[in-house]
């Protein structure tokens, strides 16, 4: 199972962040931090792309036009972002700056979800008389 791998990976990481942290400072455990970051999500790539090509197979067989699908993409993939962004701030003790990263996200998505909000009210004026 892939979990494990990525568990042993982490757990492996973290050891060598702690004593690195100790010998060398806190800039080299930041930098290892990062690489094993970015492996993770490397590990992950072909799982993510998995479950795209499925969404996409469900939206076209149920009609759903491809904007909203790739509005939604759009809002998960900057979730995910701002996440990963803010903790490696937090890690390098910087919360203000990872504050205002995730401050960023919220609105980019609520911008990207505008056009999918006035979909739904224009549906809902639609069934009302």
């Amino acid at each position: 199972m892939e979990i494990f791998q990525i568990v042993g990976l982490a757990l492996t990481a973290t050891l060598l962040v702690v004593l690195v942290r100790q010998a060398r400072g806190a800039e080299t455990a930041l930098l290892i931090s990062l690489v094993v970051g970015a492996t993770i999500f490397l590990l992950l790539l072909d799982r993510i792309s998995t479950v795209v090509q499925v969404l996409a197979d469900l939206s076209a067989r149920a009609g759903i036009n491809q904007f909203y699908l790739q509005t939604v993409l759009k809002i998960i993939a900057i979730a995910y972002v701002a996440e990963f962004g803010g903790q490696v701030c937090r890690d390098a003790g910087e919360n203000a700056i990872a504050s205002k990263i995730e401050l960023a996200a919220k609105v980019l998505i609520m911008v990207l979800a505008i056009p999918i909000i006035v979909a739904i009210l224009e549906s809902i004026m639609r069934l009302l008389p």
